[in-house]
């Protein structure tokens, strides 16, 4: 298996195990992975938050770990990558506002370049207009916006994920490993155990 580049979005309040597990998994795997948020630079951080499902109407949150951003992303070019993951939590809602990220969403969805997104994460695929026609799974808050962005949204199980071309989208973080497991399986990546 060749190592894949793969480039990820994060901002302050990325849901913590959505930010961390997928990271950690594409690291130990052998893919490189960049993680670059808006206005920052390699060594910054964000803050991520915990996002817990405890009874209450939606989730809860709580303050998560610090997450060390790995890459420039000034200095980003979205052509050098294989593909793309954008996590969750609050952060989607003001990184879709960014002219920059809806146009490395978009040229990753132009290019048919594997794109994995979980939670609010499809908040952003909505905002790039990319989701015409594509079955996606979001936290069922997004269900309005995947709909009037011309997707169908996909109500799944929290532990499942879905796979429509070149995207793979989960509701929540207990759906990481579903969810990792088909976005390996759209990089061609094999693990022999």
């Amino acid at each position: 298996m060749a190592s894949k580049k793969i480039l990820m979005l994060v901002g302050d309040f990325a849901e913590d195990y959505e930010v961390m597990v997928p990271f950690q998994t594409l690291l130990t795997v052998g893919h490189q992975v960049h993680a670059v948020s808006p206005d920052k630079i390699a060594g910054d951080f964000i803050i991520t938050a915990i996002h817990d499902f405890e009874g209450q109407q939606t989730y809860t949150e709580k303050p998560g770990h610090r997450f060390t951003i790995t890459h420039d992303f000034a200095q980003i070019n979205e052509q050098d990558y294989d593909a793309l993951l954008i996590p969750g939590g609050r952060a989607p809602e003001f990184l879709r506002l960014n002219p920059r990220v809806i146009a490395i969403v978009q040229h990753f969805a132009q290019h048919k370049k594997p794109i994995a997104a979980v939670c609010h994460g499809a908040q952003i695929l909505a905002a790039a207009k990319v989701l015409e026609g594509i079955r996606c799974s979001a936290y069922p808050a997004c269900q309005p916006e995947v709909e009037a962005a011309g997707g169908h949204y996909a109500q799944i199980a929290v532990t499942e994920a879905v796979t429509d071309k070149n995207f793979v989208t989960a509701p929540a973080w207990p759906a990481n490993p579903a969810w990792m497991a088909q976005f390996l399986t759209l990089l061609g990546t094999n693990i022999h155990l």
